[in-house]
């Protein structure tokens, strides 16, 4: 998408904002890469929203400094950094037309109206609201008008797009359609996307990386399949989906293995390192767990004997609640054909899962990654 020039890059360095006695960030330092679709995720209050204002111009950082393309924009106004920005409320302007609305920020900077026509159409088409263009906001779905705040802040070919939670108000259907729209949107127009969400599945579905934000601090950014699977705390481990918490004693190591006594069961985890701790947690996610009426044959599997005691079926799949002996609570994730017949067993079944699988988390972490 040719226009202002191409997708920029931002660093923000050590930024941190205080709202009075209030620390809403704390020594935040992250780069946005050129064209990314980066994701801030975390929960109400963490200061993910507060980052973006920042990021935006609409915020003024306490501490820290903002650089785009090695330029310092710290002091720079939100309108000079001429950056596209989605709000939650979409925040159209109820008494213009589709067609209008998207045709703003071209007049606001005097652009010529042949042009300004030829940018609205083709945005219009690329939303897909061809045949909306005189309706007033009122008279759109959500979803339509949605697609009408997207396409007025790509009109003006930013080189950095800001979505502030763009969907928490859309049902979950058409929440997921526009998602893959803003997916298509980003292929297509190769901006820098910053994605503000709480939702994790959102946040793994649509990112090239994700940060984790919790009380102002960034916990961890990577790929959203490296801090799922490896996340480097123990928030990270449980605000990213669900996870299975086995406390483990008598901790040793050796290449790269940790083993562990989790209530009577020897157990391993893969652990960096080849150091020794007294303790420490095996985190493993629902979906890499098997459920079994026998033990394993072999070394080659992790095995924890438990009770079921609840199963709930949701759709393609069925979550089981199961119980250990020693009344520590596991969940695992089994393909719905399968669970019949271990329901129909007495509900005593075997947990079982490869040694390979999972993570390492210190015992009563509460941030900062496992070193054996």
């Amino acid at each position: 998408m040719a226009g202002q020039g191409a997708a920029a890059g931002i660093s923000a360095i050590g930024i941190g904002k205080s709202f009075g006695p209030f620390r809403a960030l704390k020594n935040v330092s992250l780069d946005v890469a050129p064209g990314e679709f980066l994701t801030l995720l975390g929960p109400s209050g963490s200061g993910k929203t507060t980052f973006l204002l920042i990021l935006a111009g609409f915020e003024a950082p306490s501490e820290g400094r903002l650089l785009s393309e090695g330029i310092d924009i710290t002091r720079r106004p939100a309108e000079e950094r001429s950056y596209g920005m989605v709000f939650q409320g979409y925040a159209l302007f109820p008494h213009m037309s589709v067609e209008a609305n998207i045709a703003f920020p071209l007049l606001v900077r005097r652009m010529p109206r042949a042009e300004v026509r030829r940018r609205v159409q083709a945005m219009i088409e690329r939303v897909g609201l061809s045949g909306q263009e005189k309706k007033l906001p009122a008279k759109l779905s959500g979803g339509q008008q949605q697609r009408v705040a997207l396409a007025r802040a790509l009109v003006f070919e930013p080189s950095v797009l800001l979505l502030d939670e763009p969907f928490s108000a859309l049902d979950k259907n058409l929440r997921e359609l526009m998602q893959v729209e803003v997916k298509r949107l980003h292929a297509e127009t190769g901006t820098t996307f910053v994605f503000v969400t709480h939702d994790q599945s959102e946040a793994l579905a649509l990112s090239s990386r994700i940060a984790i934000f919790n009380h102002g601090e960034l916990l961890q950014i990577g790929k959203p399949q490296e801090v799922y699977d490896r996340p480097a705390n123990r928030f990270v481990a449980e605000f990213l989906g669900e996870i299975n918490l086995m406390p483990l004693q008598g901790l040793a190591a050796e290449r790269g293995i940790a083993i562990g006594t989790f209530e009577d069961n020897r157990l391993a985890v893969p652990a960096p390192g080849n150091g020794v701790q007294r303790s420490g947690i095996l985190a493993i996610r629902p979906e890499y767990l098997s459920v079994g009426l026998a033990p394993p044959h072999g070394g080659g599997c992790n095995a924890v004997g438990a009770t079921v005691e609840s199963a709930t079926y949701l759709g393609g799949t069925m979550r089981l609640k199961l119980r250990t002996g020693g009344a520590n609570s596991i969940t695992v994730s089994v393909p719905g054909h399968a669970a019949a017949p271990i329901l129909n067993a007495g509900g005593q079944v075997w947990i079982t899962w490869p040694k390979d699988q999972g993570f390492l988390l210190p015992a009563g972490d509460a941030g900062g990654a496992y070193q054996l």
